[in-house]
This record gives C-alpha cells, structure tokens and sequence, in this order.
C-alpha cells in the first residue's frame, strides 16, 4: 500500500486521548480469518469511480459514494429464482442485547460483512453463510447508539463509540486495537463523533462529528488514531479562504458581527457534517457537507447572524492528507428552514456536451441536486439566482441558488377539500396554513385579511411575485407558521444517491414532507399533523439533470433507504415497511419484492463468493419519520439465486410489519368521547384552566382533546368556549373546525358558538383552525366488530401455499373465502384478512358481492408469510351497509389446513 509522506503530531501534542485496549476481546464465533488478511484498500473495488466487485468495502459502495455494483450474476431474467440464502439476528448473537433498531449500512470485505449492531457495537458475519465471525460490545465505555456505518483498512474496522471515541477494532478477531478521543491541536473539542459513519482512505480515517454548537471533520492517522487534521463547518472570526479559483472569502465575517454580550454566532451555529465524506483519489480531494446553521437564538430565527452563515449548508473540498482548503458551494444562504443538503456526496465522470467532466451530485433536502465540477466547485448543469420574498426582520438573502432543472416540486399543491381525491397530490397542502381557508366548494383560496396579515408590513416580494407566500422553497417566516417544502425530513435527507455507469442515471430517494416554519417551533419546525408522508424514488440524467422517471411507491425513501445500483441495470432498494425491492434501473418498475418483517433504514450491498452473487440488506428500522408505528428489528438478510432459508414459519419472507402511521400523527393519547360529553373545545390548551396561558391557544394540541375516539353513529359538539365556560378567560377570536382532507364540515364559530356533526362512517377525521393552523385534532370513527359465527368458509378448506419452484416467488393463486351476510345487508368496503403472524391485515384482491354472500379472493403470496403451517385460525372482516343505509362491521372466524 502507498504510504503518505507527511509530518505526524503526536497524540500527547495534540490532547488526543490514546487508549490501547487489547486486553478487551472480541468474542469471537467461528474461526477467525488469517491474521494477514488483505487490507481493505488492496480488496475489490476500493476505489473512487469504479464500480465494486467482489467485495463492497465502503458505506458508499465505492470512495465516491456510488452505490455501483459491476455484478451481473444477478439479473432480470433470474430474479424469479433471487431468494433468501441466510438470516442472522444480530442482536441475538454472543454477548446478546435485546437491542432493535438501527440505521447502518454494511460493508463487505473479502466476503465478510461488517457493521454496527443495534446497541452500537459491530459484528463480523460470514457472507456465505451467515454465521458470526465475532461480535464486538465494549466493556469499559458505553456504544453510540444511532450509527451509520463503519469503514475498513490496514487490516482494521474503524468505528465509534460514547464519549466521541473513535475505535479501531482487529479486521480478523474484534480485539480493541486503539481508542482516541480526539481534540484539535490547541485542545479544540471537535464535536459529538458518536453517529456519521467513518471513512478510510490511504492510511486516515475521516470522522464527522453530528449535533452541538460547533462540529468537526476530523482526519486521524489509521495506524493508532492520532490527530493530523480537523475542519471546522463554523469559522474563526478571521478565517479568510482562498479557493483554487483565485476567489477570496472572509468565512468568520459572513455571520456578522459579535452580538453585544461576546457571542461569535459561527462558533455555536451547529453546521455540522453529520454525514460521511467522499474521497477522490486521482484529484487528493476529501468533499464534506455541512448542515444549517442554528444561531443565534434558533435555527429558524436568522436576525442576529446576518450574512451568507459560511460553512452551514455547504459542500467543502479540502486535501484529503492535508485538510487544505480547495474550494465551497452553498447550497442556501442564511439557512433558516433546515434544508442543509447534508448527504453523502456522490462523485462521477459524465459526458455534458460532449465532454467528459468530472461532477460530484450535491443537494438533498431541497428536492434537487447541483451538479459541480470537482476540481474547482463551478456548476456543470446550469444554475440560476432566483429571486425571493424576504422578511426585513429574518436578514434573509435577496437570492438563493436553484438548479435550472428541479427533482421535485418546489411549491406545496393546494388542492380542493374532497372525498374523491384522496389522498391526493403527494405535494398537497394541509388548508389555513399560509392564508389558505376552503370557499364554500372546499376550493383553496388565499385570504389575505387572515393570519398571515400581520406578516405583510415586512415583506418584499420579486417582480412577478402572486403577492403572497404560497408554500414554496424558502418562504420566509417570523413568529408565525408558514407551511413550504420540502422540509428537514423531506427531499431526499440523508439517504445515498446511486450512480450507474450503465444507464448514465443517478437514482435520488425522497420522502414528501411539508413542514411549518416560525422562531419556536421545535425540532427545526413542524411538520403539519393529519398531511400524509410519503415518498418515493425518481432517477434522473446524470449529464442534462432531466428527471427520466419517478416511482412514487407511497413511504418515505429519505431517511437511510438508499438504492443499490447494478452493472445488470438493476436497483435495489429497502423501504421502511419492511420490504426489500428489485426494480427496474431504466424504467423505474418493480420486479421482485421481498418482505423482511421489520423495517429497513439503510441501503443494501451486493457482494461475490466462489463464483456467487449475493445481495444483502440489514432490516432494522428506524424511527424516522413514523415515529413508534415502525416495526425495528435486528436481521441481516442475504440473497442468492436458488436461495433456501425458510423463517419459522416455513414461508422464506418474513411477517407483514405492523401499519406504519402515514399521516402525520397528531399529539395526545386517544379520549373516549363519553368522558367528555363527545364535545372538543377549540383553541384551548387545557380543558379545565381558566388562564390567560390557555385562553385562544394557538399550540398544536390546542383541541381539547386532539384525539376523540367515537363508536360511528356518534354526534360530536365542536365549541369555542366563551365567558359560560370560562368565565375569567374566555375565548375572545372566532376558531374554526375544517376538516381534511375529505371537507366532510368547515365551520367558523364566534365565542360561545357550537356546532354537532354526526359522524357515521369509520375513519380518522382531521380538522385544525383557520385563525391560526397549528392547532389539530382528530376524531377516530369505530366500529366494533360484529361477529358472524358460522358465516366464514374457505375453499378448499387446505389452503396450499406450496411453491412449484421452492422459491417463494413461485407461490401463486388466490385463497377464496365465502362470507355469508345477514339479510338486508350489502358489501360496503375494505374486505381484509387477519392472519395470526402480522398485524396489518391482507387487503382482498377481489371480492364479488351475491345476494347475502361475499366471495372473498387474497392473494396467496401476501398470505404466505403471515401464516404458519398446520392448523390456523383466520378472520375476515369486512364493511357492510345494512338496509337503513348504517354502516356495520362484520367479523366470521374460520379454521384451515395451511400446508407450504
């Protein structure tokens, strides 16, 4: 291997903390491969641009983050045959933790997998068969929870660990080699290195600190974890840099100037490289990116840092030995949305206009990427300066930078309240935020005599502006809720892009996310209750940016779901649901999908041993953005072609997860409605207080309460509490109940007004208020089960669920069940079967409805792998409408033979 030639500090000059810790093994499991084995650099594929082999050693496949696989074993004309080969709980294995959850992707060197454990330790598996090489879990310091990935070379596995340890663990045994907690050459604390994956390349391993006031790129020498560079995204008041390009920029400067009390805004504004880096070897570039800045005061208030907020929302290229400054591009100026564009940078080489160039892809969250020249930072795909509103209390920038060609839609789509379009444009928008109040047709009208009003007296709008803020990118705010897109959990987050030399594509994950901005809003905004989050993937053009299709496949893709491309033009890609997929790299079709039984948040790899491609995918879930209806698990799965593994259940695919909450939830655990008298109170923080803190409250759980659950038939008081409820602090503005998206009831009520509404029908029924959107509620509509004993029956009463090929792709045919209903009653809706192994019930493929009969039809490959063999009990249940036109729930249980 290539040694650099360059001045080491030592760890004792530079207040790094060197911990040597053999003494802790690793348990290890299986024979231990050679002691000599090949570093990571000199194995398959540790390159920048070219596509991985056999082996896939780095988080992003290669050191340009590519995610690009020249295997070909595996293609479309087999995937009928691609089937699971293993399945290792990860957790399970010695010294076992019942940890779950976690958002690394693995790495592949010389056919072992490497990558953290849900508890934040690593292990070592076999990549033919599954077994644990070891298992690493510190015993002297905790693990960093949440990890991204670790990183191979020098015959190491580098990681981290609490207290912002960086640790080198023994390729072949697990043994603890070197711990460091590393600091700057003056004692600097460089940030919280716990979370972003590491990065090896020619002797450094690069650790990127996530979160805190002030956060690093570091660089440390492989070889025992001293200090040879830092990079700060937030710097010193005199930082000047120059770029190779000649240009000049004073960085400290472009936060402004040092508020009266001392505070330097850049160095407790965040900005933070909270995702791994990308290397190019043949240009000695290390690119980082930094994310938003978040002072002074917050993250969405910008008045006291005036100024572009240099490094934050920026892409920095620095010397990959040295950490000399090469060159920057911001993405935003002045961020005060979080829309920071932190992603791993993916590099390649294209043809644009006939010449081939060298481009990295940058740009996340904004739902689109700049292509940029790598060696100098200079757009290759055209950019423009588009004018925007700005707010004269937020400093904003007058412009911001936008590709010419966008990913994703840059405005929120206001579309009419109705019960036939739902759910809707995925970009639709949640009504009264920004003005948007319903007409008496359930159109989308801006109002500007509401909320938003007394925003206007400091507002300057572009010449060609519609006068008024219509949830577009970088809409300005103030103390008021202002809904835009995308979001910081939107676009594309931090997912990984794909490159395929094949197809010239570059493959963007997103999800759609709308959020609300105002000075307090927490966790870097709100992102508006009861709007569906959604997502998908699209690809598009590396060499023009045209975007050549996009598949809306209904989760959102932005939170560690990031595609694997192939030589064979295909991709390969998890979704939070628990469902790994093989899709079409031209079209953007699914081919083959494959359910794990928890859900995925990282990418997959693919990989090659004797002469055998595998694919592998750790299905562990992560909370974002569904919070606690994600099914988190601990499998590391492998794919082949002719794959034999079988779960418990005898079916190779693993249980449905339980239903994901696609709708953003509201606040607040479920009221039964008689033990409020079914009455909500509008715009009031409590029930009982009668303050002026709970008086017209415009808090997100200011329905009191946000969560009514009723049986159907229900009749529901909505009331703006006036001076007979509260006699010291009553309500004194109008409050509106405007339900979405179906308009089912608008109303506007004055203090002391009420209105009824009989709820018939099951659902969930959002609502918020038109004087100020941020208070939502949501009534749950129930229907117990009726149930039907004796009126369910399948045929045949053995329901075979064998395949033909022994693969489960071969399992075919429906599974038919005759539901015999009261008399007078008809067939309303939503037939489904509840299975003993899942909790989301099997939607029917058909049903046909006859006189007092229902014939029931699912298909037997969804029924699969949520059954056992042997005798099972299974429940259909289905909406009826009986002869008064009420609506009922009818239940039947039934007893089959499942053989498989």
């Amino acid at each position: 291997m290539r040694k650099r030639l360059t001045t080491r500090l030592g760890v004792a000059g530079v207040g790094a903390l060197l911990v040597l810790a053999l003494a802790t093994p690793a348990y290890g499991l299986v024979p231990p491969a050679e002691p000599d084995a090949p570093s990571a650099s000199e194995s398959d594929g540790l390159t920048g641009l070219e596509p991985t082999g056999a082996d896939m050693p780095t988080v992003g496949g290669n050191l340009g983050n590519q995610h690009y696989s020249g295997l070909t074993q595996i293609d479309k004309t087999n995937l009928d045959q691609l089937a699971p080969a293993w399945r290792t709980h990860v957790s399970a294995v010695a010294p076992a933790t019942d940890d779950v959850g976690q958002q690394t992707t693995p790495i592949v060197v010389d056919g072992v997998l490497y990558l953290d454990t849900p508890s934040g330790g690593v292990i070592a598996v076999d990549g033919t068969s599954g077994e644990a090489v070891w298992k690493w879990e510190p015993t002297e310091f905790e693990t960093a929870g949440t990890r991204r990935g670790v990183s191979a070379g020098e015959g190491k596995i580098f990681t981290h660990a609490d207290g912002d340890r960086v640790v080198a663990l023994d390729q072949a045994t697990g043994e603890q080699v070197w711990v460091v907690q590393p600091t700057g050459p003056e004692g600097e604390f460089l940030g919280n290195l716990e979370r972003v994956a590491t990065v090896y390349h020619d002797g450094l391993v690069y650790a990127h600190a996530a979160n805190g006031d002030r956060a690093a790129v570091v660089a440390l020498d492989a070889s025992d974890g001293s200090y040879v560079w830092h990079f700060f995204g937030g710097p010193d008041r005199d930082a000047v840099y120059t770029d190779v390009n000649g240009n000049t920029v004073a960085a400290g400067e472009t936060w402004g100037p040092r508020l009266p009390d001392g505070t330097d805004c850049a160095l407790v504004g965040g900005s933070t490289p909270w995702i791994h880096g990308a290397v190019d070897p043949e240009l000695g570039m290390y690119y980082m990116t930094f994310g938003n800045a978040r002072s002074c005061t917050s993250s969405q208030n910008g008045s006291l840092r005036p100024g572009d907020n240099l490094f934050s929302s920026t892409l920095v290229a620095v010397d990959s030995t040295t950490g000399d400054y090469k060159w920057h591009y911001q993405s935003i100026r002045h961020d005060v949305w979080d829309m920071d564009n932190v992603h791993p940078p993916t590099l390649a080489d294209v043809e644009v206009d006939g010449q081939e160039r060298k481009v990295l892809f940058y740009g996340s969250k904004s739902g689109h990427q700049f292509v940029l020249d790598r060696t100098d930072g200079e757009p290759v795909l055209p950019v423009v300066q588009k004018s925007m509103i700005t707010d004269s209390r937020q400093a904003h920038a007058d412009t911001q930078p936008f590709p010419a060609q966008r990913l994703l839609p840059e405005c929120l789509v206001w579309q009419k309240l109705d019960p036939h379009n739902i759910p809707g444009d995925p970009w639709r928008a949640v009504p009264n935020y920004n003005g948007y109040q319903p007409d008496a047709d359930g159109d989308l009208v801006f109002n500007p005599d509401s909320y938003v009003a007394a925003d206007e007296p400091f507002l300057t709008y572009p010449e060609g502006s519609s006068g008024h803020r219509e949830g577009c990118m970088y809409d300005p705010q103030w103390d008021l809720p202002i809904l835009s897109t995308t979001s910081q959990n939107g676009g594309g987050d931090w997912s990984n892009n794909a490159y395929s030399h094949s197809t010239n594509l570059v493959y963007f994950p997103y999800g759609t996310n709308p959020v609300a901005h105002w000075n307090g809003a927490s966790a870097n905004g709100q992102r508006a209750m009861g709007q569906y989050q959604t997502g998908g993937i699209l690809a598009y053009d590396a060499s023009t940016g045209e975007v050549r299709w996009r598949n809306h496949l209904g989760t959102d893709m932005s939170h560690g779901q990031g595609p694997l491309a192939t030589a064979s033009d295909l991709v390969f890609v998890g979704q939070i649901d628990g469902r790994v997929l093989a899709m079409d790299a031209t079209t953007g079709e699914v081919l083959w999908d494959f359910q794990t039984g928890s859900g995925i948040a990282a990418a997959p790899v693919t990989y090659e041993v004797d002469g055998e491609q595998y694919v592998a995918v750790f299905a562990a879930g992560s909370t974002n953005p569904y919070g606690g209806s994600v099914t988190r698990g601990d499998s590391l799965w492998a794919f082949k072609l002719g794959g034999s593994y079988t779960t418990e259940s005898g079916s190779q695919e693993g249980p449905s997860t339980a239903p994901l909450s696609i709708r953003r939830p509201i606040s607040g655990a479920a009221v039964a409605g008689d033990t409020v008298g079914n009455t909500v109170l509008l715009a009031r923080s409590s029930r009982t207080a009668d303050t002026a803190v709970a008086q017209d409250a415009t808090a997100q759980s200011a329905m009191q309460p946000t969560h009514l659950r009723v049986p159907a038939g229900t009749t529901v008081t909505f009331l703006n509490p006036g001076a007979e409820t509260f006699p010291n602090f009553p309500n004194l503005k109008p409050h509106c109940a405007t339900q979405f998206f179906e308009g089912e009831f608008n109303v506007k009520l004055e203090p002391g007004e009420s209105y009824q509404h009989t709820f018939d029908r099951a659902g969930e029924y959002f609502f918020n208020d038109c004087t100020d959107p941020r208070p939502t509620g949501k009534i749950e509509v129930y229907l117990d089960p009726l149930e039907q004993p004796g009126a369910l029956r399948f045929t045949p009463a053995t329901l075979n669920l064998g395949s033909q090929t022994g693969i489960f792709t071969g399992v075919e045919g429906v599974a038919t069940a005759h539901f015999a209903l009261p008399e007078g009653y008809a067939y309303d809706s939503g037939a489904v079967l509840i299975t003993p192994l899942s909790q989301t019930p099997i939607p029917a493929v058909k049903v046909t409805a006859n006189k007092n009969r229902l014939i029931v039809r699912f298909d037997k490959a969804a029924v699969d792998n949520n059954v056992p063999t042997g005798e099972v009990t299974l429940t259909v249940q289905a909406y009826v409408t009986g002869a008064d036109g009420t609506q009922q729930l009818l239940s039947s249980t039934a007893a089959v033979t499942v053989v498989k």
